[in-house]
């Protein structure tokens, strides 16, 4: 009785056997590996059961690859995964997730202020946005836009609600300064007291080198103001013992350019920060750091 013919690769050339090689000795995909392995078996002469009887595979898987590898070369080595499942949140849906993960939650009425995955979730449903998502895969839907859990910065917003009008007054002041005077800002910062850092070295068990947390004030603390002219680059300081707030005038008027008085719109702010700006001309606080120009003197 005449042998079955069995199934062979084709004949491979030298630079086809040396890929095939670094296939099987570094390829990390094991249906790539396992194709590989088949292939170089039947370059090698081994029949299909031979084959079978080596790897375990079965009779027909093994010509499968023999005949798909004679046909399409290393591209039948690839394994062909499938689309599998549609997914079930839409490219629209993803970006709606985005924006209002990056809102923040007290501007929609809720009553806490940091998201987490669990309350974005809930709020996604309740308020339509998705049908229905798991914490993890919400958390992929983030990691898809570069989004990530991270410790917030600290930062102070002014309570009054006409912050903005005075803000934008002293902006539009920068921008436009009168033709007849100047425009000076004050600002304390301080005093600054020194902070030690630990550090290394060889001192006895038990015994390190002991740094002050402090430093000694024998004659108090004196206080620097300095003062920018940004129409001359002018800077003019002075130097005052510390004390309360309502010293720092008479330092911050000696420190004004030389002009005349109508000709300088100032403000300033005390060191506690509970005080209330006050005007550089001696009028009453305000609740911003926007004062108007004093009047000019009659005369």
């Amino acid at each position: 009785m005449a042998r079955k013919p069995e199934v062979f690769v084709r004949a491979l050339t030298d630079e086809e056997s040396q890929r095939l090689v670094g296939i099987t000795r570094r390829s990390r995909d094991p249906v790539r590996l396992r194709r590989a392995m088949i292939v170089q078996m039947s370059t090698q002469g081994r029949s299909v059961p031979d084959i079978t009887a080596l790897t375990a595979f079965s009779d027909r898987y093994v010509r499968e690859v023999i005949h798909a590898f004679n046909d399409k070369g290393f591209a039948a080595l690839d394994p062909k995964w499938s689309g599998g499942r549609p997914p079930k949140i839409d490219d629209a849906t993803r970006r709606a997730i985005r924006r209002v993960a990056l809102s923040r939650p007290p501007d929609l009425g809720l009553p806490f202020t940091t998201w987490s995955l669990a309350k974005l979730r809930d709020h996604l449903i309740d308020t339509g946005v998705v049908e229905a998502i798991s914490v993890e895969g919400l958390r992929r839907v983030l990691a898809g836009f570069g989004i990530t859990f991270q410790a917030t910065k600290t930062w102070k917003a002014s309570p009054d609600p006409d912050y903005e009008a005075k803000k934008n007054r002293v902006l539009d002041l920068y921008d436009h300064p009168p033709a007849d005077g100047r425009v000076i800002c004050f600002d304390e910062f301080g005093p600054l007291n020194l902070q030690p850092h630990p550090g290394r070295g060889w001192y006895p068990k038990g015994r390190p080198v002991r740094l002050r947390a402090t430093y000694t004030r024998p004659h108090g603390v004196r206080q620097m103001l300095a003062a920018l002219d940004l129409a001359s680059g002018q800077m003019s300081t002075a130097s005052t013992p510390a004390s309360a707030g309502r010293r720092s005038w008479p330092s911050s008027r000696s420190c004004a350019p030389a002009g005349p008085a109508s000709a300088c719109t100032s403000c300033w702010t005390t060191s506690p920060p509970t005080a209330a700006p006050k005007c550089a001309t001696g009028a009453g606080p305000t609740t911003s750091s926007s004062c108007s120009p004093p009047p000019t003197p009659a005369g």
